[in-house]
């Protein structure tokens, strides 16, 4: 199932920003952040969790500070058909982070974390013995070069319109 991309204004790109920048703020205190009542606030919010915007409230967790200091991108070449068999063999190893469906010469690209080379080679016999795999490409993670973010790109898009909120609107430039 695919969605229709929501329609995102000035308002809720501010609300974004402040969530943001003010990660455990609540709705009430991202109210007095972006000058508008918390009732508007809070559906926006709803409005933007509904639509698949807002995905998740999970922590972002530095795998590194945890102990698992040895990351890697691998590359897999599956079986034609196999999408769904990968899948669920991905998700039966704890040291896969995320994967996603690719384009190009292969057909799934993995992050993997684990606490140790051993422990990356593990994660890495685990993910060719998968009957799915025809063949896997890993390149090991020295340092994070740009960390994961959203804001940058939200900040490209073309606002839908002014907020009707008349205290947001009286407060921007």
């Amino acid at each position: 199932m695919t969605r229709t991309p929501a329609k995102l204004d000035e308002l809720d790109l501010a609300i974004l920003t402040a969530m943001h920048e003010y990660q455990k703020a609540g709705v009430l205190e991202l109210s007095r952040r972006t000058r508008v009542a918390r009732a508007t606030v809070q559906s926006r919010i709803a409005r933007m969790e509904e639509a698949g915007v807002i995905a998740s409230y999970d922590p972002r967790v530095d795998v590194t500070a945890a102990g698992f200091d040895v990351q890697a991108f691998v590359s897999l070449e599956i079986a034609q058909g196999a999408l769904d068999a990968v899948t669920g063999d991905l998700e039966a190893i704890p040291g896969v982070l995320e994967a996603y469906a690719t384009t190009g010469s292969s057909d799934v690209l993995c992050r993997i974390g684990a606490d140790s080379h051993s422990g990356l080679q593990a994660v890495l016999l685990s993910i060719d013995r998968s009957a799915a795999v025809v063949r896997s490409h890993s390149v090991i993670v020295l340092s994070t070069v740009v960390a994961h973010r959203t804001l940058p790109l939200l900040r490209t898009l073309t606002p839908a319109g002014t907020s009707k909120a008349p205290a947001y609107r009286n407060s921007t430039p």
